[in-house]
C-alpha cells in the first residue's frame, strides 16, 4: 500500500482508518473489492459510495479507479448517489414483467408521488428517491426467484406474488411507522 496522497484530503481521519482497516482485513483475498465496496456503503449513513472513497481505495490497493467504479456500477447493489431510508426494489425480469412488474412499478411511482425525470437510468433500469430522502425505488434485472414472480424487495426483505394493494400497504405500514418515530 501507497502513503495516502494530499487529494483525499475530503476523508476525514477515521475515514481514512477505517478504509486502510478494510484494505488490510480483505488484502489479497477473493472478492476483496466487493467485501470492501459492500462494508463502506452499508456504513455510510445514506448507503452509497462517495467518489473520494473510490478514490482514496484506488489509491491505496493499487486498483485502477475505472475498474472499482466497473464494479461499483455493474452490481445492482451498489449506489453511487445518496439513498432513502427505506428501498423498495421492484424486479423486472420476464416472469416477474408478464406478472404485472411494470404496473407494480408505475403504482409505487404515483404513491411515492415521482414524475417522470425524477428517475436516473433508462426504461430498464429506474433509480429514483423521494425530495425528502424516505424511500429510494430501483429497479433490478432479475432477483432470481422466477417462481415467485412478481417479486419485490423491500428494505432487504423479499415479497413474492406481490400485487398492487400488497405493495402500496407495505409502503403506508413504512410512512406509518416513520410519523410514529418522528
Amino acid at each position: 500500500m501507497s502513503a495516502a496522497s494530499p487529494t483525499h484530503s475530503l476523508l476525514r481521519a477515521e475515514e481514512q482508518d477505517y478504509l486502510d482497516s478494510l484494505i488490510r482485513k480483505h488484502e489479497g483475498q477473493p472478492g476483496m473489492l466487493l467485501a470492501i465496496l459492500e462494508a463502506v456503503q452499508e456504513r455510510q449513513p445514506n448507503h452509497y459510495l462517495q467518489p473520494e472513497v473510490l478514490e482514496y481505495l484506488a489509491a491505496r490497493t493499487g486498483i485502477p479507479g475505472s475498474q472499482i467504479y466497473s464494479v461499483a456500477t455493474f452490481y445492482a447493489l451498489f449506489n453511487l448517489r445518496p439513498q432513502g431510508e427505506h428501498t423498495v426494489c421492484i424486479c423486472r425480469g420476464t416472469a416477474c414483467h408478464t406478472r404485472g412488474s411494470r404496473t407494480l412499478l408505475e403504482r409505487v411511482k404515483l404513491q411515492l408521488g415521482l414524475q417522470e425525470g425524477d428517475d436516473e437510468g433508462s426504461a430498464d433500469k429506474v433509480t429514483a428517491t423521494t425530495a425528502d430522502k424516505k424511500f429510494t425505488l430501483r429497479t433490478v434485472a432479475c432477483f432470481g426467484q422466477c417462481a415467485l414472480a412478481p417479486v419485490v424487495e423491500v428494505d432487504h426483505n423479499i415479497l413474492s406474488h406481490v400485487n398492487e394493494r400488497a405493495l402500496e400497504r407495505e409502503i403506508d405500514h413504512l410512512r406509518e411507522n416513520r410519523d410514529e418515530a418522528n
